[in-house]
């Protein structure tokens, strides 16, 4: 174990470690500031920001031989023996001079900056620089130009740290960022022809250090600092992206990706960064109705409905389902774990023999993968795999959306329990027919949809912002997600339905339900008691038991 001194705190590095100052340093709880450095990045020690003081200590004697000059930490690697002073006279006057030229032309334009409140320079002024400024005040503002469809830049507030480029040659791959001219006119600059409109592109706004590049989408619409911030989980599609959602009073601004290294690393896509649109869509249905006498209008026979309170109609859905004989029940991939969970065993409940499907699984092209290994699934919900580690501890058969509408007619069902949540149309009126015959039609969804008008109960249920709980990836991680938002008036989250029928005491708690899974489902075993933030890798209970397995054929115990 290497052994590394920060400011007299001595820390230890493994052996196939391979840390820089600034990440040694952050590891003794000392933080060094940075403009160019981003652990996702490549490094060019540029902004020189970082610049300290370094050595090394003789291991034998403990004496410590220093260099002459300040070194940047972001270049640094710790090995053995390295000793970094981080806030020595000599390093604070460095980094007063570095925010003092930064800010030379820097516009002066932070009351209508987006980045105010999360910016670099704003926060290393006050904690790094000059008690005052030196040199002339010159109002200006800066210059403004679009380089894609998501991204504005504003060329004079850039510190040059160049973190957009290297992203787009590093991340993406696209390369249509550069840096133009030289010397103390250079600029950030799109290729003639090539604009910033890869997958990715949003991700060039977050790791901007400064309020040089904006978003389209964000721009001008709320301060950070009356947004509440919130884990949860990307339900674009099944990579299950670690994000953030921000709000202020019941209303998403922006989505941003959360660290994961087992996930998404520090990204996320464009698709999942904007689509989060629809939760406040004026098209959602809300309001709890129960189908009534069929009445005559222009003719035709057409469905009638009467607006009922939560409480009555779920009580006399209750009775009616105890009733109901024979109950099938299609899964939204949208839906939590806790909430399939819920519902598999409310309908298990009533029916042992109950037929249990996943609802349509939306594809869309192919997977595509980017050169540090980001994946755009194809597969756009957040959890398929969830739902089928679940229903399976139900069934032995858990039936596709295809095989369940061929199955139905000869299935004599008395009722049909389906949830929706999907962002898009997801079921059409050849299909939603199908559904003609069953004589007790529950629905769950947040749009209305053939299948909507054909319901003998319509229950609103709520978007991703609005639903606490669990979502399992394509490859197997379980993470959970936190409520950010209040569900529309006249909706309620879907667990919170099941959790009432089911008799259980006191509010929707998602973390009671997936213990009680943990406890009973072998597949969620890792998932006892509350989760880390980077989820955890369900396969290492199957790795688990095939090694416990393979002790036990073999005699060997430890």
């Amino acid at each position: 174990m290497a052994r590394v001194i920060i400011d007299s705190v001595e820390i230890e590095i493994g052996d196939d470690e391979r840390l820089n100052g600034i990440q040694a340093a952050a590891r003794a709880g000392i933080d060094i500031p940075r403009y160019c450095w981003h652990p996702g990045l490549s490094v060019v020690a540029s902004c020189r920001m970082c610049l300290v003081e370094t050595g090394t200590r003789n291991v034998e004697t403990g004496d410590v031989v220093m260099l002459p000059k300040l070194v940047p930490a972001c270049q640094t690697p710790a090995r053995d023996g390295t000793v970094f002073i981080t806030q020595s006279d000599k390093v604070q006057h460095s980094r007063a001079m570095v925010e003092e030229d930064l800010l030379i032309d820097h516009p002066i334009d932070c009351p209508i900056c987006d980045k105010a409140g999360e910016c670099y320079l704003q926060d290393y002024y006050f904690k790094y620089g000059h008690g005052g400024r030196r040199a002339d005040v010159r109002p200006f503002t800066s210059r403004r130009r679009d380089v894609g469809p998501t991204v504005t830049l504003f060329t004079d507030r850039c510190v040059m740290c160049t973190r957009c480029v290297r992203f787009t040659r590093e991340i993406s791959g696209t390369s249509e960022l550069m840096v133009r001219d030289r010397g103390a006119h250079e600029e950030i600059d799109i290729f003639s022809g090539f604009p910033l409109e890869n997958k990715l592109a949003g991700n060039v706004v977050d790791i901007c250090p400064v309020g040089a590049l904006g978003d389209k989408d964000f721009l001008y619409q709320q301060r950070v600092w009356f947004m509440k911030r919130h884990e949860a989980v990307c339900t674009g599609c099944s990579t299950g992206c670690s994000i953030y959602v921000e709000e202020n009073q019941d209303r998403v601004y922006r989505l941003k990706p959360r660290e994961n290294e087992h996930v998404n690393q520090w990204w996320m896509c464009d698709e999942g960064r904007y689509g989060y649109h629809y939760v406040h869509s004026p098209k959602r249905v809300v309001g709890a109705q129960r189908r009534v006498e069929t009445s005559e209008e222009n003719g035709d026979n057409v469905p009638a409905y009467e607006n009922v309170e939560w409480q009555p109609i779920l009580d006399d859905l209750q009775a009616r389902l105890a009733k109901a004989g024979r109950l099938a029940a299609v899964f939204s991939p949208h839906l939590t774990v806790e909430e399939a969970y819920l519902l598999a065993k409310l309908v298990h409940g009533v029916d042992a023999e109950a037929t249990l499907a996943i609802g349509p699984v939306p594809v869309v092209g192919e997977d595509e993968s980017y050169p540090n290994g980001f994946t755009i699934r194809a597969e756009k919900c957040p959890n398929h795999r969830g739902l089928q580690l679940v229903l399976s501890h139900f069934t032995d058969r858990v039936l596709a959306f295809d095989q369940f509408l061929e199955e139905l007619p000869n299935i004599d069902v008395g009722a049909t329990w389906v949830t929706g949540g999907y962002p898009q149309p997801w079921i059409d009126e050849a299909s939603a027919s199908r559904f003609d015959e069953v004589p007790l039609l529950i629905m769950q969804d947040i749009f209305a949809s053939p299948l909507w008008e054909r319901a003998s109960y319509r229950l609103p249920g709520v978007a991703f912002a609005a639903r606490p709980g669990s979502y399992v990836n394509h490859r197997d991680r379980l993470q959970t997600a936190d409520w950010a938002i209040r569900p529309p008036a006249g909706a309620r989250v879907e667990g919170s339905v099941y959790w009432q029928m089911l008799g259980m005491s006191g509010l929707y708690r998602p973390q009671r339900v997936l213990d009680e899974i943990a406890a009973t489902v072998p597949a969620f075993a890792m998932a006892a008691g509350p989760l880390p933030s980077v989820g955890v890798d369900l396969r290492l209970n199957q790795f688990a038991e095939a090694a416990t397995a393979a002790a036990s054929e073999t005699g060997d115990h430890c």
